[in-house]
């Protein structure tokens, strides 16, 4: 099934991450000699997609405690990065892009929530459903993104995505197990997993901007 296709992309990810030398596309920013605004650039980036999955998962936990308004608190924050990491391509893309961005990924977490929704109720259904909006919101971002920047190529950005969306729907499933020590575990590889899309990202921009890093 889809759903377990891709928590095993996010499983394989999490094993490369934690064996594998530093994520390719920051040891090749490493390896150059990086300026002062393209290391701004990459923290930033880093800085935002962190706080992304720091908010959603605390919409998962609020909720699975039942801590309702912990829960509304966390999901104003997860818009409001939202919208941070769309506008942070405002200067270089527009915003037309930046818009399209963050309708794209209000998706991702609308079908993050569904996914949530359905794993506390026990609805398999439900998460089925979830997980086929989910697949096809990764595409849709991987296909934008990489229409916007030919360094992003569509296939690396949809399996980044793919174990992205992984991720979330293990950590969910945890939290509704009471599984806090696998919880942790799929929290340490989401992590890495942002600073391993994030640095592909900032990578991007600055090989298709050079003058302006």
């Amino acid at each position: 099934m889809l759903r377990t296709a891709l928590k095993y992309l996010a499983v394989v990810t999490a094993a490369v991450l934690l064996t594998a030398p530093p994520a390719l596309a920051h040891e090749h920013m490493r390896m150059t000699k990086e300026s002062p605004k393209s290391v701004q650039l990459r923290e930033t980036l880093r800085d935002l997609w962190i706080g992304h999955v720091f908010w959603v998962r605390n919409v998962a936990y609020s909720t699975r405690i039942g801590d309702m308004e912990a829960a509304k608190v966390a999901e104003q924050n997860v818009v409001s990065n939202a919208r941070a990491l769309a506008d942070s391509v405002s200067p270089l893309y527009g915003k037309k892009a930046s818009d399209k961005l963050f309708g794209l990924l209000a998706g991702h977490y609308g079908a993050i929530k569904e996914y949530m929704t359905a794993s506390y109720a026990g609805n398999k259904e439900g998460k089925d459903a979830a997980v086929e909006k989910i697949k096809a919101n990764a595409i849709d971002i991987a296909t934008f993104l990489s229409g916007a920047n030919p360094n992003w190529p569509k296939q690396t950005l949809v399996s980044l995505l793919f174990a992205h969306g992984g991720h979330h729907m293990a950590q969910i499933d945890e939290f509704a197990a009471k599984n806090y020590t696998a919880e942790a575990q799929t929290w340490e590889a989401m992590k890495n997993h942002m600073y391993l899309i994030a640095d592909a990202l900032a990578g991007g921009i600055v090989k298709q901007f050079p003058k302006k890093f």
